[in-house]
């Protein structure tokens, strides 16, 4: 039997400069990502049209998006509206206003369901949340504080997850 052959190893070769910059390109773009995820979160503002705006207390709150309390004091329909499940500041709101996750709340929604009570219905985006509320009589639903403009007027606010309140522009 002959003996193995053994190759000589060599060195590795220093990395060509276009690998260089690919790899620090790379490396800049990660930190980043890793930054604007440690971006502090600004606080949720429950909004409503401004000529139907009253302070509301967060228990109030918590009721209309149960649906425990479906009429305002002069017997017009509460309209809550939700941010899709997947949505932070939908889980957060619920985390923090309701005491449970989106997804904990669907056996409660199936529950309420046999009992006539549909959810809140859910809009894809603040911007859409901010058009219905503007434009829907008794209409009411929560988004950053950084997207509150004047279609709409805040009337309650939940602290954001981290305690701070920037809004990034501003």
């Amino acid at each position: 039997m002959r003996p193995a052959r053994r190759t000589p190893t060599l060195p590795p070769a220093p990395p060509s400069p276009r690998r260089a910059r690919a790899w620090a390109c790379a490396a800049a773009l990660l930190l980043a990502a890793c930054a604007a995820q440690a971006e502090p979160e600004p606080p949720i503002a429950v909004v409503m049209a401004p000529a139907e705006a009253q302070p509301l207390g967060l228990p109030l709150v918590a009721a209309i998006y149960r649906r425990k309390r479906q009429l305002w004091d002069d017997q017009s329909r509460i309209a809550p509206v939700n941010l899709p499940a997947a949505h932070p500041l939908r889980r957060h709101f619920s985390l923090w206003l309701l005491k449970r996750s989106p997804e904990d709340l669907q056996d409660y929604w199936n529950d309420q369901y046999f009992h006539g009570v549909l959810p809140p219905p859910v809009l894809a985006s603040e911007e859409a949340v901010i058009r219905f509320v503007a434009a829907t009589p008794g209409a009411i639903g929560y988004v950053s504080s950084c997207s509150v403009d004047r279609r709409v007027a805040v009337v309650a606010w939940l602290p954001s997850p981290d305690g701070s309140a920037p809004c990034p522009g501003r």
